[in-house]
């Protein structure tokens, strides 16, 4: 179909344009910016007035739960939940069920998320079988099926030995591997440890079970030279240290949830289980290294760690909930809100759910490396179209994720997502 998006203030942080363009659209890919041809005939026009036209959203951390729960039908709801935030490409963890650790579960996961002709779905496979952190999984055969990285999830690996061999291995082949870095012994608590969770009685997560994780990823990493992505960096420590690796040159990428980015451990109120979150809400001072760290470009890339729950999952004591809030379709809005309260400039905002975490991929993209993340004539029509005006309500009944629980729920946030484009075909428009 060919399409038209006209007096849009179209952005690509990759290239660095920013101006108002029209931009034409045809067999799935960018035909122009700004001077469309004459002989064009646009089947659709999309009117951008006073709205942003920008790549899709590349999102680092989004589970889809599946393979696991086919049966509720959450490919369809998330997919659904990620064009609806804008985002065109999505990174999954491996820890489903069961976990992404052979070469067909990654298939079929790949050929159902084709099928729905939505979002592009990124998977991780597991680092170790079973995500045990005792025998590598078969790396070569899992990139081969499409997997972009390799990664633990939430499970640490017991064995500074074990990981220190996926490392070597990865080095060797060049393959990614993409780590939360949490110390497995000291990492078992519910709130981040300090006066807050003291008064409360809940187990506490130290700073230490980030730090020290980090100086290990670090140390492993100066003698492999393996290329690793920090996952969900949370602590002013954790910022710091990153800052000073990336100084020293070591070849590693890191991230920030937008829980983390807006929260701290006062937003657990009285026990309110949406604020059950790995990793756990930090204090203030946490909060705001994270928001300078990503300003200037210490974390790369701001993801939305979308994890869907059921409300029985949530209606717990605290403790006992399951930890996770989803986080697709606030993904723009929560970046928008941090660049205003910030003072970030638009195009900076948006490169870090962009071209920035489409950089982190790199090269694990193939084919694909030149259109995720970016608008360009040329590239794959993966686009959304965004407004920074107004605000909106988050409410069970604008989310259209199985999973309703979020800590943000009743928040009135800025900016929406207007269409999102895939492949040149719209995916999602707002009502």
């Amino acid at each position: 179909m060919n399409i038209l998006i006209q007096n849009g203030r179209v952005i690509d942080p990759a290239s660095g344009f920013d101006q108002k363009a029209d931009v034409a659209i045809a067999d799935g890919r960018v035909l122009a910016i700004g001077a469309v041809p004459k002989d064009f005939k646009p089947q659709r026009v999309i009117e951008a007035q006073n709205a942003i036209v920008a790549p899709g959203l590349v999102d680092l951390a989004a589970r889809l739960r599946e393979p696991g729960q086919e049966h509720a039908g959450m490919l369809e709801s998330e997919m659904a939940a990620a064009v609806a935030g804008g985002v065109t490409s999505l990174v999954c963890p491996p820890d489903t069920d069961p976990v992404l650790d052979e070469p067909g579960l990654v298939e079929m996961l790949r050929f159902r998320a084709e099928k729905r002709q939505q979002s592009r779905v990124l998977p991780l496979g597991a680092l170790t079988q079973g995500l045990k952190g005792e025998v590598l999984t078969e790396m070569g055969q899992l990139t081969a099926a499409g997997c972009v990285g390799f990664s633990q999830a939430e499970v640490p690996i017991p064995s500074t030995q074990v990981l220190q061999r996926a490392l070597q291995y990865a080095s060797t082949f060049a393959y990614a591997i993409w780590l939360r870095p949490q110390e497995l012994h000291l990492g078992k608590g519910v709130a981040a440890s300090g006066p807050l969770a003291t008064r409360m009685g809940l187990s506490g997560v130290s700073v230490a079970a980030e730090t020290i994780a980090l100086h290990t990823i670090f140390e492993l990493v100066r003698s492999t030279r393996a290329r690793v992505h920090l996952c969900r960096i949370s602590s002013a420590q954790g910022v710091e240290l990153v800052r000073q690796a990336k100084a020293e040159g070591l070849p590693v990428t890191a991230d920030v949830s937008i829980n983390s980015l807006h929260l701290t451990d006062a937003d657990m109120g009285f026990f309110d289980s949406r604020a059950r979150l790995t990793p756990v809400l930090r204090q203030q001072r946490d909060r705001d290294a994270l928001r300078s760290g990503l300003a200037d470009g210490t974390l790369d890339a701001l993801v939305s760690d979308h994890t869907p729950v059921d409300a029985d999952a949530k209606a717990l004591p605290f403790a006992e909930a399951e930890p996770g809030a989803t986080g697709m379709e606030l993904l723009w809005s929560l970046a928008l809100k941090w660049g205003q309260d910030a003072g970030v400039p638009l195009p900076q905002v948006i490169s870090r759910i962009t071209a920035d975490p489409a950089r982190v991929l790199g090269a694990s993209l193939g084919g694909l490396q030149s259109s995720v993340g970016r608008l360009t004539v040329g590239a794959l029509a993966d686009l959304c179209v965004l407004s920074d005006q107004g605000h909106w309500p988050v409410s069970a009944e604008s989310l259209r994720s199985q999973g309703k629980s979020t800590p943000f729920m009743g928040y009135e946030l800025p900016g929406r997502v207007l269409f999102t484009l895939v492949n040149g075909q719209v995916a999602f428009a707002a009502q």
